[in-house]
């Protein structure tokens, strides 16, 4: 079995394992036949959960469906930000929180629903017995790039959709460029034609901003512009770490 054989079957299982673990607690996704949720489109269980170590320092960010299988397994706790203080729950008395939560602030969720209620999905989760350090590494892909520039074209600062955005070696390959953070940008058809195989001088053209490596995932940076993921902010820190999505 070779070494990419062996991975997919890790995954397979792991993915059998959380499986097991949500059938188990009753837990399923809250669409109704129509596709709809009580959240709107989608299932609760595919909503971004904050994970910290023990020592609550942020290590990652995974789905609630991974968050609910940490919960359900006693391996994890809800932190909860209300009001400057930081509450922790067990799964159990996060249903319960649930509930009251369900009554009286049901926008400020997503929820999934089991065979007896609905659970809000959680924000942030804290690992209870890991406590290594993350790697400071962010993945050099298109995703992470559009996402660093914020989909501006680097050269005219223009706004464009994914699709009518490509990614310019500022010192082109041909002239010993590399795919490196700090040589790619986005820019638009128009610009990227204008630019050619040229350094942006050659073709008397400049960049809006230098392009630097990011010191976190820059999808961070982009769901921390969302409301719900507003207590995600106590726990960020660009000095010390940076995380991978999963």
């Amino acid at each position: 079995m070779t070494a990419r054989h062996r991975l997919r079957e890790t995954h397979r299982r792991t993915e059998d394992v959380v499986a097991g673990a949500l059938a188990g607690a009753g837990l399923s996704g809250v669409d109704d036949p129509e596709g709809e949720t009580s959240a709107g489109r989608g299932s609760g269980l595919d909503s971004k959960v904050l994970v910290l170590n023990k020592n609550y320092l942020a290590v990652r960010v995974i789905s609630a469906r991974r968050a609910f299988s940490l919960l359900v397994r006693d391996l994890a706790e809800v932190i909860s930000v209300d009001d400057g203080q930081y509450l922790s729950y067990d799964f159990e008395s996060w249903t319960e929180v649930s509930e009251e939560r369900r009554r009286f602030h049901p926008d400020r969720h997503d929820w999934v629903r089991t065979v007896r209620m609905e659970i809000a999905v959680p924000r942030v989760v804290r690992l209870l017995g890991y406590d290594r350090m993350p790697q400071q590494h962010v993945k050099l892909n298109r995703r992470n790039l559009f996402a660093r520039d914020r989909n501006r074209c680097q050269y005219c600062g223009g706004v464009f959709p994914t699709s009518e955005l490509s990614i310019d070696h500022v010192l082109p390959r041909a002239q010993g460029g590399t795919d490196t953070w700090e040589n790619l940008v986005c820019a638009c058809v128009r610009c990227n034609a204008r630019k050619g195989g040229r350094t942006p001088e050659q073709a008397s053209m400049s960049l809006i901003v230098r392009p630097v490596r990011p010191k976190r995932n820059p999808m961070i940076a982009l769901r921390l512009g969302q409301e719900k993921y507003e207590s995600w902010k106590a726990f960020l820190d660009n000095a010390y770490w940076s995380v991978e999505l999963r």
